[in-house]
């Protein structure tokens, strides 16, 4: 059942891209070298790794962001730049098992966002629907739990203030 929760603004450190969902490996593949860049540097992670969707493209594309949160400051080399999340309510559920359920189990929250009343933070463009704070945080380390079936990702949708 999804809950309400208040989130602190978090900086992070990310890569970028515009694609659809066979292309996902792409952005996806960027964590652990992302992870391991900042690391090397003596960059203090500050929690899991996430992808941040910033807009929903019509034709299933999307542009997503791979990224790590960290404590403190830091000037990342390109491509990789340097984002906040934003401070605010929202809402969480939890999903596990493999990433092919992710979007079941998005329409879900989405689905149970609208029977609540619930606005969210997202705003139709010209390029698609864009959201303040829409993430799947990645609870499980993939070297450590190597069978998706195990997973446990965090849903996370920003609501409107």
């Amino acid at each position: 059942m999804p809950v309400i929760v208040e989130r602190p603004a978090q900086r992070y450190v990310a890569e970028r891209a515009t694609l659809g969902i066979p292309e996902f490996p792409r952005i996806a593949d960027r964590l652990p070298p992302l992870v391991g860049t900042l690391a090397a540097e003596g960059v203090a992670l500050a929690g899991a790794p996430f992808f941040r969707y910033r807009v929903l493209h019509p034709g299933q594309r999307f542009t997503v962001e791979a990224g790590v949160p960290i404590d403190g400051e830091h000037t990342p080399a390109g491509p990789a730049f340097l984002g906040e999340l934003p401070a605010g309510r929202y809402v969480l559920d939890t999903h596990a098992g493999a990433p092919d359920g992710l979007a079941a189990a998005t329409e879900a929250v989405l689905a149970w966002g609208a029977a609540e009343g619930l606005t969210w933070d997202r705003t139709e463009t010209p390029d698609g629907e864009e959201w303040g704070g829409r993430l799947e945080v990645l609870r499980t380390d993939p070297r450590e739990v190597p069978d998706p079936a195990q997973w446990v990702t965090d849903l996370l949708f920003r609501l409107a203030d």
